[in-house]
């Protein structure tokens, strides 16, 4: 299936094009900077792939990092790029890069927390070299904080022939709302940043999506209106939905949408038994227990029940029972409806570490 989040994204893949030709073209000093922002699921991950394999003329070198699953530790994004990379060439204290690569056999701290910054911005530095490079910088708002200080200094590193691309979550989803607040305003406020939000799709690109998914017919009105509200014009929700029901043709897929649920009256909110069995006042919907909003967030985000639980920090098993009472609860038959009846009724999950 094609990957529906390029639809309604030529503006945006042309200005990252642009980026990149003034880096390509040596026409700066310091680096160029791209922030792209979004809700999960929206296609920031998908739209950075799609743009870099799309430059020309090709980048020297494309150094790619993101936070670990669980457990972030210092410079995760720097550990990320130098995984499997020869250091030894780079002229720097040996002790340090296997501290920033995360070695298990890598000494303990033993560098002040500048120094140690400054030895991760001259590694980045000297793997670029000439250039022209591109840093990308996944899901900044799960990053250990090593990371985000990292982030901020190389865009504004002189003479670093790169463009430094960085996707996040709004600064309400990150692992550390102020500090990624901070890094965004100090990214977005470079000179010449390219600054881009990627929202929902709306209808007349979700119709484009469906006349590819469904070639040689147009869809009519009424399933691009029901899958728009379905899904929010979420391009992820999209994508399962329509994964999900490939094989049938586009009226079977109108037959199988919820339609609109009925209002019901709020009841008032029943006292917590312990915090961590706290409700989320969600009006007109099931209430849900805290941790059944986290484990709905980490299905919104497409993983499994493995990676839930090590993600949370709970068993496998204990998974499947918050699994099954979120299907029970919302109605739902699958993880993929569940997933889709979190975005349809745009409800505040928290987001997990991916």
């Amino acid at each position: 299936m094609m990957p529906v989040s390029m639809v309604g994204r030529a503006g945006e893949l042309a200005e990252l094009d642009r980026a990149w030709s003034a880096v390509a073209a040596a026409r700066r000093s310091a680096p160029a900077v791209a922030v792209l922002t979004g809700a999960a699921g929206v296609g920031k991950s998908l739209l950075v792939a799609a743009a870099v394999d799309a430059f020309a003329p090709r980048p020297a070198l494309v150094l790619s990092g993101a936070a670990r699953v669980h457990g972030p530790a210092p410079y995760d994004w720097l550990a990320a790029v130098l995984t499997g990379r020869d250091t030894s060439r780079l002229g720097l204290p040996s002790d340090a890069l296997a501290w920033l690569a995360q070695q298990p056999t890598a000494p303990r701290e033993r560098y002040a927390p500048g120094t140690l910054l400054r030895l991760a911005v001259r590694t980045v530095q000297l793997l670029v070299g000439a250039g022209p490079a591109v840093l990308v910088v996944d899901d900044l708002h799960a990053l250990d904080p090593a990371s985000v200080n990292l982030v901020g200094e190389l865009a504004t590193v002189a003479d670093l022939p790169a463009l430094l691309v960085v996707a996040s979550r709004p600064p309400a989803d990150a692992v550390a709302p102020d500090l990624t607040r901070r890094a965004l305003a100090r990214l977005s406020g470079v000179r010449g940043a390219v600054r881009q939000h990627l929202g929902p799709l709306r209808p007349a690109e979700v119709a484009e999506v469906l006349t590819q998914v469904y070639a040689g017919s147009t869809p009519s009105g009424r399933l691009v209106t029901s899958l728009w509200r379905c899904t929010g014009g979420n391009p992820y929700a999209l994508t399962e939905l329509l994964a999900a029901h490939a094989s049938e043709g586009p009226e079977a897929l109108l037959r199988r949408l919820p339609g609109p649920r009925p209002p019901r009256q709020p009841t008032a909110p029943r006292a917590p038994a312990s915090a961590a069995d706290a409700v989320v006042d969600v009006p007109l919907d099931p209430e849900l227990t805290a941790r059944e909003v986290e484990v709905l967030g980490c299905l919104v985000a497409g993983m499994s029940n493995k990676q839930v639980a090590k993600a949370l920090g709970i068993s496998v098993r204990t998974v499947t029972v918050h699994v099954s009472n979120l299907l029970r609860k919302t109605g739902s038959v699958s993880r993929t409806e569940v997933a889709l009846w979190a975005v349809r009724h745009r409800l505040p999950v928290p987001a997990p570490v991916d």
